[in-house]
């Protein structure tokens, strides 16, 4: 996981997506799978960062796109 702060805690602002290792990501979709939320602002937050890393580094993102419901051609 990452050093400085953790993916619980991360917003898209503060996101280094360069510095995601897979496991990293995978926490992330984990909490969006496991849909448990105590608020949608917190769901939110792990969608948007799951899709910023989609945009940038796909290869990470891929096996988790059916949670983002992506279309072929949607733009950054």
């Amino acid at each position: 996981m990452m050093a400085t702060a953790s993916l619980e805690q991360l917003s898209l602002e503060q996101l280094n997506v360069s510095a995601l290792t897979a496991a990293d990501v995978a926490e992330i979709a984990s909490r969006l799978e496991a849909d448990e939320y105590t608020t949608t602002s917190e769901e939110l937050n792990d969608w948007h960062l799951l899709r910023a890393i989609a945009f940038q580094r796909p290869e990470l993102a891929e096996p988790y796109f059916y949670l983002l419901d992506m279309e072929a051609f949607d733009e950054a």
